[in-house]
């Protein structure tokens, strides 16, 4: 049987693509096609954006940087300042309009596009990044303001590969459906972490003084501290239930299981 009979809906450069990201799948891709488990793995790898119909590109669907350098001019920017940060590792130095938001300037200068523009009113959360290991709403942060700090990004959790465990935990408990919102609840849930690491308390927390290093997060305590990431789709238990996953390290039962 040929490669194209064995799998007649993938193209050369699609295979290509499955074969850089996904190797140790590749082989059941072609056996038996994309399934669900696929694709949740790789939206997650790229940033849970959204996929292209077609997979049209490596670089496009997986929100990964498009080029290294600027991509637009700085030469007819207004109002100009000169920054120089860290994003996901790399210490990079532009220029940017100090009106410009944080969440305009990796996705428009950076080419990273896994951080999404929802509501760009602050309400939503889809936009969420961590400044220093804090997440912030990057819409309503100006770039300006990040002059030399730590800034990482969706595209900056994973190490090549090797997802976190965090983005593992969303795909085994389906914690996204359309995945829009999906990077900032990550990095929210990232975050939240070490807040809990530093025993920080929560509008629901019934003791403060009780609180202390290494808190363990109830579901209130976690649905309260991720109430300003909004999902449309409404997957909040699964969401819920991979952050308790990973907070407390013991398996948290499924509320569903993978057909494929």
């Amino acid at each position: 049987m040929s490669d194209e009979n064995q799998n007649p809906d993938l193209t050369d450069d699609e295979k290509r693509l499955f074969a850089d990201l996904m190797p140790e799948d590749l082989n059941e891709i072609m056996d038996s096609g994309f399934n669900r488990r696929h694709f949740l793995k790789l939206m997650s790898v790229g940033g849970a954006t959204v996929l292209a119909a077609n997979l049209l590109g490596a670089e496009q669907v997986l929100a990964r940087p498009l080029a290294p350098e600027e991509a637009a001019t700085t030469a007819a920017i207004e109002n100009g300042v000169k920054i120089s940060f860290n994003i996901n590792g790399a210490t990079r130095s532009l220029t940017v309009d100090s009106r410009m938001t944080l969440l305009d300037t990796v996705r428009e200068r950076l080419q990273l596009t896994g951080s999404k523009k929802g509501c760009d009113h602050g309400q939503c959360g889809a936009c969420t990044v961590m400044i220093n290991g804090q997440r912030v709403l990057s819409c309503l942060t100006l770039a300006a303001t990040c002059e030399g700090k730590t800034v990482t990004t969706i595209e900056g959790l994973a190490n090549g590969n090797q997802l976190h465990p965090m983005q593992e935990a969303f795909i085994k408990h389906d914690g996204f459906q359309c995945g829009y919102c999906t990077p900032g609840q990550i990095c929210s849930a990232v975050a939240l972490l070490g807040e809990a690491q530093k025993g920080d308390a929560s509008y629901v927390t019934s003791n403060i003084k009780q609180t202390g290093a290494g808190l363990s997060l109830s579901e209130d305590e976690i649905r309260e501290r991720m109430s300003g990431n909004i999902c449309r789709c409404g997957a909040y238990p699964n969401i819920v239930a991979a952050i308790m996953e990973v907070q407390s390290g013991k398996p948290v039962e499924q509320h569903f299981n993978f057909a494929g």
